[in-house]
């Protein structure tokens, strides 16, 4: 009997070594000579694939190591480019004595990481989800072999059918606004399917990393729309998410190796092997980022943070890995260079492996030292957010990620717009003191600012009352911070997440085929939607090549009798944003703010066009706004 079982496995060893060696897929799909770190990492997917062999006779291409994972169907293939010439290499997969040879494209880069140009405090930055802002080509609404999914407007939480083609067609709506840059929620493919009316519409979980949801359009549509922007002075940021991906990636049903994701262990008790039944063994994050920068964080709390799911259809990557982390870093540098993005939006940025999420970023910073990435950084204190930033004096290490996002501005500004400023803490005393402590930022003009985004209510609640939303946006865009903008604020979209996340993420008017409002072309349109998109959009061009805004220093004047003044000067000129915050009428005590304004005499209202005196106290109606330039 042994000797018959020693036989058999004998047997299935010779032929899964004679095995036809099949190559399902390279990623990356190509790869780019010239880059700084010569070496390239493919994953390759295929049945058996992990026994192969694999040889290359293309110049200056050599292999520099093969990594068999505990799945039998990928292997790593690390190469080493230094020397390669663009040019159509062929890679040879031998198992035993079957072999394949496959066509691997490597291609000359189209400028040097130096001139890839990022987005900074000169750029207004307009965030968007492609499913809800246009439906540009509704013939991509339906695509065949997706997972089951259903296009309907009436759903707040399923696909809305926007896509890349409708944003293409209304470049001219974000220059006519004044903005500079433009962020889209993710693009890539979210082959989820829906369930209990909730869609991954929303493109937080990637199931392919090299193709854009053809939902959205192709990966040919992005670099169009990529280079009808650039042509138009605006820049693209693009969202990633290095902490989880989706549960339809082939990552979740065949595991490259045990340790690919964090905590999987309760994957293998599942009955129903496609679903994400709970079950024990399972580990939510805690949601609380505190214990990544607590001293006294206990390993419990720490591991919950980092190593649990952030829900159960987003598995958790293990960024420890360091073929995952290779895996990862070189998919945003292939992006990079494939469609000409001018920047990186990172999601759940806390969540993931500080130190391996810092050689992400030191990896980028020094291929593209021009180039820009934000990460989210959501806790509402100043010095959990600066310690994020590079070259922090505050953290354990250093992050090198240039740009955090101010979520003590968002918070602070929103308590704010229900209050009256006293003499302390209340109204515009809270956004007075979110700027004191940007002594903790290395670079407090690479601060990423915004008073509302996807995740949170809109700025005006449920209501169009646009007094407050007024003063946030002055402060927002005269502050030294790099303003974000909502899309749709310019037009008063308003609602809350009391129900569903869907009520802060309504499509765009006129977007859609059969809208009856259309903010394109103002059919439609309210007085006040009207008069909000003017109001905002001359701001914006005003601030646009603004040296004052962009390069000036910032003074700042603790709130006196209700009023905020924020003071921005350079070469001589100076901006003054003037706040009342209460609900009475109030007056600029002008000698009070004589350091910044001298003996100027006149001044001009940015907003308005008017010309004020500053021979005498200003009067302020009820919650009114200044920007005052001379």
């Amino acid at each position: 009997m042994k000797k018959l079982i020693l036989s058999l496995s004998l047997l299935l060893s010779v032929m899964a070594i004679n095995a036809a060696v099949k190559v399902d897929r390279i990623d990356p799909t190509n790869w780019f000579v010239g880059m700084k770190n010569p070496s390239l990492q493919l994953m390759v997917y295929g049945e058996g694939i992990r026994s192969a062999e694999v040889s290359t006779d293309y110049p200056g291409v050599k292999v520099d190591s093969l990594v068999r994972l505990d799945s039998p169907n990928y292997l790593l293939v690390y190469l080493n480019l230094d020397g390669a010439q663009p040019g159509e290499m062929t890679l040879q997969f031998k198992n035993g004595k079957s072999s394949k040879k496959v066509k691997y494209q490597l291609k000359a880069r189209e400028m040097r990481g130096e001139e890839r140009m990022g987005f900074t405090n000169a750029d207004v930055l307009y965030m968007l989800m492609p499913d809800r802002f246009a439906d540009g080509d509704p013939k991509n609404n339906d695509i065949k072999g997706m997972n089951a999914y259903k296009t309907d407007r009436t759903q707040p939480s399923l696909r809305h059918g926007g896509d890349l083609e409708g944003i293409r067609q209304h470049l001219d709506y974000f220059t006519k606004l004044g903005v500079t840059a433009l962020w889209f929620t993710p693009v890539l493919e979210n082959n989820s399917p829906d369930g209990n009316g909730f869609s991954t519409y929303h493109g937080y979980a990637t199931t392919d990393y090299y193709r854009v949801d053809p939902r959205f359009g192709t990966n040919e549509e992005y670099r169009r729309l990529c280079d009808e922007a650039h042509a138009k002075g605006l820049k693209v940021v693009m969202d990633m998410i290095f902490n989880h991906c989706g549960f339809e990636h082939p990552w979740v049903a065949d595991m490259p190796s045990k340790d690919w994701l964090n905590t999987p262990d309760w994957l293998y008790d599942r009955k129903d092997k496609t679903k994400p039944e709970v079950n024990g063994k399972y580990l939510q994050t805690s949601y609380k980022l505190t214990p990544i920068v607590d001293p006294y964080a206990s390993d419990v709390d720490l591991r919950e943070t980092v190593d649990g799911w952030f829900v159960p259809t987003m598995p958790d990557l293990n960024q420890r890995n360091p073929h995952v982390i290779k895996y990862l870093i070189q998919n945003s540098e292939w992006w990079i260079e494939t469609v000409g993005i001018n920047g990186i939006r990172m999601d759940t940025y806390p969540y993931a492996d500080a130190d391996a999420m810092a050689m992400w970023m030191k990896t980028l910073n020094d291929e593209y030292p021009n180039f820009n990435v934000v990460g989210e950084t959501w806790v509402t204190e100043p010095a959990y957010t600066a310690a994020w930033q590079k070259d922090s004096k505050i953290a354990k290490s250093n992050s090198y990620l240039n740009t955090v996002m101010d979520f003590s501005f968002y918070d602070k500004i929103n308590q704010a717009k229900r209050e009256d400023t006293d003499g302390f803490t209340t109204g515009m005393n809270r956004i007075y003191n979110n700027f004191v402590y940007d002594y903790l930022y290395p670079n407090p003009s690479s601060v990423m600012a915004f008073i509302e985004n996807h995740d949170t209510d809109r700025f005006l609640g449920n209501g169009k009352d646009t007094t407050a939303l007024k003063q946030a946006l002055a402060i927002l865009l005269t502050a030294n911070r790099i303003p974000q903008l909502y899309y749709g604020t310019e037009v008063l979209m308003n609602g809350t997440k009391e129900v569903t996340d869907g009520y802060v993420r309504k499509d765009f008017p006129g977007g859609f085929p059969g809208d009856a409002k259309n903010a394109f072309t103002g059919q439609g349109v309210t007085k006040a939607e009207n008069a909000m998109f003017t109001w905002l959009s001359r701001l914006l061009h005003w601030r646009q090549g603004n040296d004052v805004i962009i390069k000036g220093s910032q003074k700042q004047f603790i709130p006196f009798n209700g009023v905020y003044v924020i003071a921005r000067q350079y070469g001589g000129k100076t901006v003054l944003t003037v706040v009342n915050g209460t609900r009475k009428p109030a007056v600029l005590a002008v000698k009070r703010y004589a350091e910044v304004i001298g003996a100027t005499a006149t001044a001009t209202d940015v907003l308005t066009g008017n010309g004020v005196s500053l021979s005498e106290d200003v009067p302020l109606q009820p919650r009114q706004t200044m920007i005052l330039q001379f």
